[in-house]
């Protein structure tokens, strides 16, 4: 290849949005993904086709969840004590080794103790190859990139899980079998893991990310520590986990209230469903980019917060005030879809607001985005429950919660010592994430 035309290639990733260095791991990182959600659509069925009680599917995902959330939060301490690049490397090895484990002695033989122990098992794995790129792209990409680069982070994840991956399934399971298509997402996982990790070759992910003269207890009391010594990170991360809450309760609630309530047939719901993911998906992006332009607090608490006070109810009232209408019903899924993706910047905001410590405060990012899998369905019941609301009531209290998130969201300055740290590291030529909006 001419060097023109490579100048010209990456160019257009540069123009894109997307950190030239780390173009691989986002190709890996979608494969990656991909292969990861696979399983997303039908494990559940595929449990209790073969005489497993939903009692049993309850409890494998909600062990899984727990897991998850755990590794979410470790992947930040881990990243600084051991490099992203070595993080990512365990988070693949483990799912691979898991995967296998889960699939010879568990869901192969129809052996409900195996299946749990390794799949919840393998909730540790994916979060440190996810979350330990999404800390290398923090620790080396500059501001005025990092809104993009976070987009196109959260673009390679959700287009993997569950979009593309479920999509996988949809045409792999007719062809080859439920077992055999669990094990072509092993062959997925594989590749994007191999993609990302020996084409990338960005030098600071390879390397500790804190001093050497920082312990091994410091780092990993400090990714805790940082939420009461930076309580901006503590506000940063129940913003977080108000951003996809209300996602995780819908795909509870939401279906039998469509399907026996307003009377959409089970394919218009899944069409819908898809619709919301899809414009989840592109939004990402566009999240990511505007906020480069607008600033990352800006599009957080206008789009995602006040936009989801808006959005919410109307995804409710529409589909109610005009029965049967798919058009309309699908008009305001996708404007829902879209204000769930405006808190993508705040993967960029976090580590200008902390630049000594971008991995522990990206920790708590993650840690709050594991929280909202069970943090969304648990407000859906509190409300009914407790408070004895209906489904409006519950929808009201789910807009209410995000325009307390917006008002959350305006306190997330960047301090005058935040900013003097990160032009002084930049004088001495420091790799460090430039000061931004």
């Amino acid at each position: 290849m001419s060097e023109a035309r490579t100048t010209q290639r990456r160019g257009i990733a540069e123009i894109l949005g997307i950190p030239r260095p780390l173009f691989f791991g986002f190709v890996g990182l979608l494969l990656f993904m991909i292969g990861d959600g696979v399983e997303a659509g039908y494990l559940d069925t595929f449990m209790l086709h073969n005489g497993h009680t939903q009692g049993d599917v309850n409890l494998l995902f909600t062990t899984y969840g727990i897991t998850v959330m755990i590794s979410a939060w470790f992947s930040g301490p881990l990243s600084d004590l051991y490099g992203p690049k070595r993080v990512m490397w365990i988070g693949l090895i483990l799912w691979a080794v898991l995967e296998v484990g889960l699939l010879a002695l568990g869901l192969g033989p129809n052996n409900f103790t195996m299946t749990l122990l390794f799949y919840t098992l393998r909730g540790f794995a994916y979060p440190l190859f996810a979350y330990g790129f999404l800390v290398w792209i923090a620790a080396a990409t500059p501001a005025t990139m990092l809104g993009s680069a976070a987009g196109w982070f959260w673009f390679s994840f959700s287009a993997g899980l569950p979009t593309l991956g479920s999509q996988f399934a949809r045409y792999a399971i007719p062809a080859i079998g439920e077992l055999a298509t669990f094990w072509c997402s092993l062959g997925l996982v594989i590749l994007g893991g191999l993609v990302a990790l020996l084409f990338t070759h960005e030098p600071t992910g390879k390397k500790r990310l804190l001093p050497d003269h920082v312990s091994t207890r410091d780092i990993f009391f400090g990714s805790i520590s940082i939420m009461w010594r930076e309580p901006k990170t503590l506000i940063a991360g129940i913003v977080r986990t108000i951003d996809t809450s209300s996602e995780y309760a819908f795909l509870a609630i939401m279906p039998a209230f469509f399907i026996d309530h307003l009377g959409f047939t089970q394919g218009q719901w899944l069409n819908l469903l898809s619709l919301i993911f899809l414009s989840n998906i592109l939004f990402n992006l566009v999240s990511g980019m505007l906020a480069d332009a607008l600033g990352h607090r800006f599009i957080v608490s206008v789009f995602g917060g006040i936009g989801g006070f808006v959005s919410i109810p109307l995804f409710y009232y529409i589909p109610v005030w005009y029965p049967g209408n798919f058009a309309a019903a699908a008009a305001v899924g996708i404007f829902y879809g879209a204000t769930v993706a405006a808190f993508v910047p705040l993967s960029g905001l976090m580590p200008q607001i902390c630049p000594k410590e971008k991995a522990a405060a990206l920790s708590i990012l993650g840690l709050g985005a594991g929280a909202s899998t069970w943090v969304g369905p648990a407000i859906a019941g509190i409300c009914e429950s407790v408070f004895g609301f209906g489904m409006e009531g519950i929808i009201w209290a789910f807009a209410l919660i995000y325009l307390a998130a917006a008002g959350m969201t305006v306190t997330l300055r960047i301090s005058d010592e935040a900013r003097r740290y990160t032009q002084e590291a930049l004088a001495r030529g420091e790799s460090v994430t430039a000061v931004g909006h």
